[in-house]
């Protein structure tokens, strides 16, 4: 885990758009018109990002002495005093799982959304992280926030940043995260917070102060998580994370932060048991595919692509790993992962297992891929029995088989391949598991990738069946459907990848001779 101090670039004030200014001075004139006395603080992220020199259009006030539909309709009031349009007030209630413990209410002011809520203090019981809420000063607001970097405000009515807890532009400076209040009464309090630190930290590359790092890796504090943290919030934060641009560093700060079982929590008994450093293994085949995908810089592959890839990277010493169900059914363990300890889509978990699968067939088709002989049997363990054809066409079938299966994710399975090709990807320690040599790697994919564009298979998932149920029914002289016609649709589609530029008769013709010979055979 990275330790070393960064020196951060901090603004010494906010430089305002024109339209955030535009904002402000209109709702500086709500206050001048009620002559109301109130404070305006936009809080939080957008004053940290903006000290940065960062953009952000996520703008948060803060009201000191009103909550955030009341000022939502002094705004109205106003609009409507000087002959404006008035806007819809949006109140989203609070959600404690959803990390909102206060009402918030939500108006479009110059096309942008704004949330407007109260200033206020938290009082936590033992066993729940949903605060008893109260309104409170600005001070008490910003203690009572996950980070110090996350407690700043920009006063709206004196147009100056305010850095209530002292810390907040110090840590910023020093490229540090730490908490407002001690840390571990700050995680006991909300565990979320322990994986809001670890995202911050991976996203912005601070290091972690070293208090937060003891309390976070406390007994008390992985408990919390477990019992105080509905698993959609740890799932929301995990995917954030992966989808960031340093997942990697994130996952590495869990695992040697000793939360990783506690984030990823395994079902009882999976079968087979995992050994110990397995969660250094998953990281470390993150930290591989990623660079990877680093080298590779492939156009191709949508955020989606990329985060299911990290994803089946993670998890990929758990490929083979099943438990079983309360009615005895074997169910994959990274299944459960998704389903149950992170609550993220069931679409998701397919795609990974998906992914693993293809990858693997991937590895098998490599060295035929490879070959510049005339490789007289071919065969590989998932596709045994193949049409009659040349072995040059047989590999066109296997591939084209392949990518009809994973479709659009090919790219990403191929780069969990190289991950698998020659290399021992069982949970150990073993150092071969640790350094891979990206730059064979990379070299190795480009071969594979070109080698399948050169076959003319880039959307091979998107050719129709020349041949339809009632063709094939026709030819046999059957009326009704059932497995012989399934059959010959698998063997149709395989003699169709054979031969790309064939016609619907010159299938059909195929299958007769086909089906002619075997009848005489039998």
């Amino acid at each position: 885990m990275c330790t070393s101090p960064v020196c951060v670039n901090v603004r010494d004030q906010i430089d305002l758009t024109a339209k955030e200014k535009q904002i402000f001075d209109r709702l500086l004139e709500v206050l001048r018109h009620f002559n109301l006395q109130t404070q305006l603080r936009v809080a939080g992220g957008w004053v940290r990002d903006k000290i940065l020199g960062k953009e952000c259009y996520d703008i948060d006030i803060a009201l000191d002495n009103m909550l955030g539909k009341e000022f939502c309709e002094k705004v109205n009031e106003y609009l409507l005093s000087t002959g404006e349009e008035t806007h819809g007030i949006g109140v989203i209630q609070c959600n404690p799982d959803q990390s909102k413990h206060l009402e918030t209410a939500r108006m479009r002011l110059l096309d942008v959304w704004i949330d407007f809520v109260n200033l206020r203090s938290e009082d936590y019981s033992d066993n729940s992280r949903i605060p008893t809420m109260k309104f409170g000063t600005a001070e008490e607001d910003a203690y009572r926030r996950d980070l110090t970097i996350n407690s700043l405000f920009y006063n709206i009515n004196t147009s100056s940043v305010e850095d209530f807890t002292g810390k907040g532009i110090m840590d910023l400076k020093s490229g540090k995260i730490a908490t407002p209040l001690p840390p571990k009464q700050t995680f006991l309090d909300d565990p979320l917070r322990v994986l809001r630190a670890i995202r911050f930290g991976a996203r912005f590359g601070f290091m972690l102060e070293e208090e937060l790092k003891i309390a976070a890796a406390d007994e008390d504090v992985k408990a919390a998580i477990a019992d105080k943290i509905s698993r959609e919030r740890i799932g929301h934060e995990i995917d954030l994370m992966i989808s960031g641009n340093h997942p990697v560093k994130a996952m590495t700060y869990i695992s040697e932060l000793q939360l990783f079982w506690a984030v990823f929590s395994l079902p009882p008994e999976p079968e087979p048991s995992t050994s110990e450093g397995c969660e250094r293994l998953c990281v470390t085949c993150m930290d591989s595919t990623w660079r990877l995908l680093q080298l590779l810089e492939l156009s191709s592959l949508t955020d989606d692509h990329r985060r299911l890839c990290l994803y089946a990277a993670l998890f990929l010493p758990f490929r083979k790993t099943i438990y079983k169900d309360n009615k005895g059914k074997k169910i994959p363990v990274v299944s459960y992962i998704f389903r149950n300890s992170l609550k993220l889509k069931a679409s998701d978990a397919e795609t990974v297992l998906s992914l693993h699968l293809a990858a693997e067939k991937f590895v098998s088709l490599i060295p035929l891929i490879l070959s510049n002989e005339d490789i007289q049997i071919l065969e590989v363990d998932w596709k045994r029995e193949i049409i009659d054809v040349p072995v040059a066409s047989k590999l066109r079938i296997l591939a084209g088989l392949l990518l009809r299966e994973i479709k659009e994710f090919w790219r990403a399975a191929l780069v969990l391949s190289m991950l698998l090709h020659g290399a021992n990807s069982g949970c150990t320690t073993n150092s071969s598991n640790k350094e891979y040599e990206l730059d064979k790697k990379r070299e190795l994919f480009n071969r594979i990738e070109k080698a399948i564009l050169e076959l003319g298979l880039e959307k091979v998932w998107e050719m129709k069946p020349l041949v339809n149920g009632k063709d094939i029914m026709n030819v046999l002289q059957i009326k009704s459907g059932g497995p012989v016609v399934k059959e010959w649709q698998q063997k149709l589609l395989e003699w169709q990848l054979a031969h790309p530029s064939v016609s619907a008769e010159e299938c059909i013709d195929w299958m007769r001779q086909t089906h002619s010979k075997r009848a005489r055979t039998d």
